[in-house]
């Protein structure tokens, strides 16, 4: 936990997770604006939101993604009709509580808007607000500080609408202590099972049946349909590549950013932490630093067993396996109590218990990585490779446009698009849409892999779009070959066929043996079977037992012990279970689970009570919505224009 929260802290996106606030709406514009318009997507009481609104918050949905996912973001996640619809229904119910707000006079205040902007850490210098950074970082963002002002007052009105509803929901400890116990019970359970290995003599397959068959389940023997393709990939760093650049910009480079060529110092250090939040009840405070108090009273005996202790007490899951080794940072990388102790530390000495927002710490120094000044000689490589990617950014902006409008008009071939800016035409093997092994790279975007089994590439060989499939990366293809789909012949599919039928009759019987027995044994009568020893079953997910056999299992009534649970299994055995014994967690409300549970409890209903004030509001203002329109939005990325586009011709220039 807390080295996720070290690492987390690099991420600097500021103004996207501060306007990003915990009710995650998309959009802001024209929350009034009169309705009625002709292509507007929805209207909520008399207030239209636009195919030009949903297209801007569809694209600040994919920069707020990309900036969280990285190379792992598809912008095809989004493209959806599934996707679409929860975008727009989010900014229906934004629009519904600012429409709503705006009735009650509900609104932010200045002081907590001055209090929110003057709390960001990348806003301040030496502690306090700087409205210097702020500017900064405001035409950093290309926001004017009365727009950014304006929609932050906006989110955080809508979050005092939503808290004054969810947060209201509260679940008593008797409530959430009877639902931990009833997740902590345990069943004692035997196994016996029915196996249809047992009636493979008794089993027949004849000619006719494995014939029909074959007849009337044709398409499970078609060989798919298979193709081939070549692509061409522009991306900055291949950009990069091209670029050279001279010993004086590198040396001007060097000067002017005095600064970067300072490596801060950084530290190494182990910790051990027993976990107490800072609003814990003050008796688990009193018990946590008790029991860290008593670990450091071990390392005073013994300093050498820091790691030993760290594995066995440390409640940080990302460091104990590791004897508590947090690795190297610099200032700044850690909550600031955890930071001043490392920091004044020499390396090899333990610090005295620390406490932070995440409990008590015991600290060690385990290397220290001074300050130093990199010479011209040492950062002449990195800042050749900046300078080249600098300019291939601002080269890969300028090329983008022609590389899509060059692979789209002309149409026939990506040669032209891949010698103009001298790049690889690659090509793939043979796959086909479920078996992607073959198409390399073009496996992992689905637009693009989508777009070359459409009628455009498979019929007319036509280039597909150019796709981002990457940030600063851009790919189109074109299909090259085309296996049609084949049936198999039946002589090839016989024995596979008759192996099927067998084992589905063979299943059969099983599941007939099976409920046979079970029926008896839930009568009380005596049958003869071999159990399997006794293991405690728990509601938890667990190692070799099926979800669906532990949800019959809990399922079955225990009112008389033993009680007998059964079903048939995916490899077609039937198991019946012996439930000979049942453990109850005790009920107590004192259990720290049980707060913890009631906490979780509480935040499903308020969702609940916050789902059923939205539906009650959205009945009282009148909520219309043209899915039609929507069906047709979401045209390539970020797009979903007000009016079709009149079709680009394809072919040469």
């Amino acid at each position: 936990m807390f080295d996720a929260v070290r690492n987390n802290k690099r991420i600097v996106q500021v103004f996207l997770a501060l306007i990003t606030l915990p009710f995650a709406f998309w959009g802001v514009d024209s929350y009034f604006r009169a309705g009625g318009r002709g292509g507007d997507l929805a209207n909520v009481g008399g207030s239209a939101i636009s195919q030009q609104e949903y297209s801007t918050a569809l694209r600040d949905q994919q920069e707020r993604l990309r900036a969280q996912f990285g190379r792992e973001f598809n912008p095809a996640m989004l493209e959806s009709p599934e996707a679409r619809a929860a975008m727009l229904d989010s900014l229906v119910s934004q629009r519904l509580l600012m429409l709503h707000a705006a009735k009650t006079g509900l609104t932010a205040s200045d002081a907590q808007l001055r209090e929110v902007i003057g709390s960001i850490p990348a806003l301040q210098e030496d502690g306090k607000f700087s409205m210097r950074r702020y500017e900064q970082a405001l035409r950093a963002q290309g926001l004017t500080q009365q727009g950014f002002e304006a929609k932050l007052r906006q989110d955080l009105t809508i979050q005092q609408l939503v808290q004054s509803v969810s947060d209201t929901a509260v679940v008593s400890r008797a409530a959430a202590g009877r639902v931990l116990a009833i997740q902590l019970e345990t069943r004692e359970v035997s196994e016996s099972a029915v196996r249809p290995e047992q009636f493979a003599g008794q089993v027949k397959v004849s000619a006719e049946s494995v014939k029909a068959f074959y007849e009337n389940n044709r398409k499970l023997f078609e060989t798919p349909q298979q193709i081939r393709a070549e692509y061409v990939v522009l991306s900055r760093d291949a950009l990069a590549a091209q670029i050279t650049v001279s010993a004086e910009d590198i040396r001007g480079a060097f000067e002017k950013n005095a600064k970067g060529n300072v490596s801060p110092e950084e530290r190494r250090a182990s910790h051990i932490l027993i976990q107490s939040p800072a609003d814990a009840p003050e008796a688990e405070q009193k018990a946590a630093r008790a029991r860290i108090e008593a670990i450091q009273q071990q390392l005073k005996k013994n300093p050498a067993d820091f790691a030993r202790l760290a594995k066995e007490h440390s409640q940080d899951p990302g460091s104990a396996a590791k004897g508590g080794d947090l690795g190297f940072f610099p200032r700044g990388a850690m909550v600031k109590p955890f930071e001043d102790a490392v920091f004044s530390l020499k390396e090899g000495q333990t610090s005295g218990v620390v406490r932070s927002e995440f409990g008590f710490h015991l600290i060690r120094v385990t290397g220290i990585k001074a300050e130093k000044v990199r010479g011209f000689e040492e950062s002449r490589d990195a800042i050749a490779a900046e300078l080249k990617q600098q300019a291939a950014g601002r080269k890969f902006a300028e090329a983008a446009e022609t590389f899509s409008n060059m692979v789209y008009e002309q149409s026939d071939s990506l040669k032209p698009a891949a010698e103009k800016f001298k790049l690889e035409v690659r090509q793939t093997g043979f796959f086909d849409l479920a078996n992607r092994g073959a198409a390399g790279p073009l496996a992992s975007n689905e637009k693009l892999f989508g777009a070359l089994f459409s009628d455009d590439a498979l019929k007319n060989r036509r280039n597909t779009d150019a796709v981002e499939v990457a940030p600063n990366t851009l790919a189109a293809a074109r299909v090259l070959e085309v296996r049609p789909a084949e049936l198999r012949a039946f002589d090839a599919v016989r024995a596979e066929i008759e192996k099927r039928l067998s084992a589905e009759e063979a299943a059969r019987l099983a599941r007939q043996e099976g409920e046979a027995k079970l029926a008896r044994l839930q009568k009380g009568e005596g049958v003869s079977l071999t159990w399997s020893p006794a293991q405690i079953v728990l509601r938890q997910p667990m190692r070799g037992l099926a979800p669906e056999a532990q949800r019959a299992i809990f399922k079955a009534s225990v009112d008389t012990l033993p009680s007998y649970a059964g079903l048939q299994l995916q490899n077609g055995a039937y198991a019946i279970y012996r439930i000979s014994q049942v453990k109850s967690a005790a009920k107590g409300t004192d259990d720290p689970r049980a707060r913890a549970l009631g906490m979780q409890l509480a935040q499903l209903s308020g969702g609940e009570d916050f789902n059923a004030y939205l539906a009650a509001k959205r009945a009282h203002y009148g909520v219309k919505i043209d899915r039609t329109l929507l069906d047709k939005g979401g045209e390539g990325e970020g797009a979903a224009p007000a009016a079709p586009a009149p079709e680009r011709p394809r072919g040469k220039l």
